[in-house]
């Protein structure tokens, strides 16, 4: 399951369907641990975009936080460290 809060950023319908896109490798990844919750909150603070991302699943949970200048850049930053985090959790590598 994702649950998107964007906060104070007004996001439109495509570009959440753009997210959704780039998290597609790490939402199927989830789907084969079991259990995914994806927990993404976006705030703007000053002139950057700040994205936190909170993950839990049967292998365990994790957090990951991107700050950028655009909140495409951080979105999509997200979204390759969730997909690249799962990917060591299904191998069963712990990861720091």
């Amino acid at each position: 399951m994702l649950q998107l809060d964007s906060g104070n950023v007004l996001l439109k319908p495509s570009h959440k369907r753009q997210l959704m896109s780039w998290l597609r490798r790490a939402l199927r990844l989830g789907q084969k641990l079991g259990d995914l919750m994806i927990s993404i909150t976006m705030h703007r603070v000053g002139r950057h975009y700040e994205v936190h991302a909170k993950v839990r699943d049967k292998a365990g949970k994790f957090q990951c936080r991107s700050r950028r200048q655009e909140w495409r850049h951080a979105l999509h930053e997200i979204a390759r460290t969730l997909g690249s985090r799962l990917h060591d959790q299904r191998l069963g590598r712990a990861t720091a």
